[in-house]
């Protein structure tokens, strides 16, 4: 699956405290595994899993801060924090191990990020199956 977001993502418009960032436009989902109304990936099958993730914030003087989260757990994380950069990306990239129906989403611990012209993806695929 491949997935963007177009608008800006910013916690005051989350419906509920998980801090999961929502995308709102599906490049790629072969299978359907990816659910776009969550913003979660639910593992077919067994095997071994690539993902992932680029993500720009929105304003100067202020940290963001991302998690890639396998069943609720941080797997990797990674930041943009640079006070003078007002457009600063952070990307992460991993292969997991994962059991049929283990989910990974992305959660925003901190900060807000742009969204507009899809600066902000999410991917991940099958690489090998067990």
């Amino acid at each position: 699956f491949s997935a963007t977001r177009s608008t800006n993502h910013e916690p005051s418009e989350m419906s509920n405290r998980t801090m999961t960032i929502y995308f709102d436009q599906v490049l790629v989902n072969i299978g359907n595994h990816f659910d776009l109304a969550s913003s979660i990936f639910v593992a077919p099958r067994k095997g071994i899993y690539s993902f992932s993730f680029h993500v720009v914030k929105v304003y100067n003087r202020q940290t963001i801060q991302v998690s890639l989260m396998q069943n609720g757990y941080p797997v990797i994380s990674a930041f943009a924090g640079d006070q003078d950069v007002t457009r600063e990306a952070a990307s992460n990239g991993v292969l997991l191990h994962m059991e049929r129906e283990d989910k990974v989403h992305l959660k925003l611990e901190r900060g807000n990020l742009m969204g507009g012209w899809k600066y902000s993806t999410f991917s991940g695929f099958l690489v090998f199956p067990l």
